[in-house]
């Protein structure tokens, strides 16, 4: 009994990291695409609607919050009046809860929200996130939304994954 027992707990040491690491992998992929799809309906609202469309870290009832982190959740909103705040007339098109286990979605210094103009396509530059999770910092990724909504990712480099990891 005492071996089968001990090979039960030398089991359990092998798989419960493993699947550890399994359970974050597939957090941070969802994180990924959720950002794509919200990226990609801001892109599909304000060019088919006409209006600006915001994705910013926020919730329906507090609006943007002026945060690179984006661990928290995020909304889309049309922006009717194109003025980049959230009112009460706007309709929240989608609202991401907070990310889930120890995924961390941050974007670069400045940039709070993506903001798509009425043709579909944004004014300002590309904006880099980084993305992380509990496997560590040699995991991390880079995730590089274009002005017309094209995502592609990289590998972090290691400044920005520690950053990415820490508290924000």
């Amino acid at each position: 009994m005492l071996i089968v027992v001990g090979v039960i707990a030398i089991l359990a040491m092998l798989v419960v990291p493993a699947m550890d690491a399994a359970l974050e992998a597939a957090r941070a992929s969802a994180a990924r695409t959720a950002l794509l799809d919200s990226v990609t309906l801001a892109v599909r609202r304000s060019s088919t609607a006409g209006v600006h469309v915001v994705v910013c870290p926020g919730n329906a009832s507090g609006g943007c919050r002026n945060s690179i982190d984006w661990s928290g959740g995020w909304i889309v909103f049309s922006d009717l009046d194109a003025d980049r705040k959230r009112h009460s007339g706007e309709p929240v098109l989608h609202q991401q809860p907070r990310l889930s286990g120890k995924v961390h979605l941050r974007s670069t210094i400045g940039r709070t929200k993506r903001v798509f103009q009425a043709n579909g396509g944004n004014a300002g530059s590309n904006v880099t996130f980084t993305l992380c999770d509990g496997r560590g910092a040699s995991r991390a990724t880079t995730l590089i939304i274009a002005n017309d909504g094209r995502l592609r990712g990289a590998r972090a480099s290691i400044a920005t994954a520690l950053a990415c990891l820490s508290p924000a």
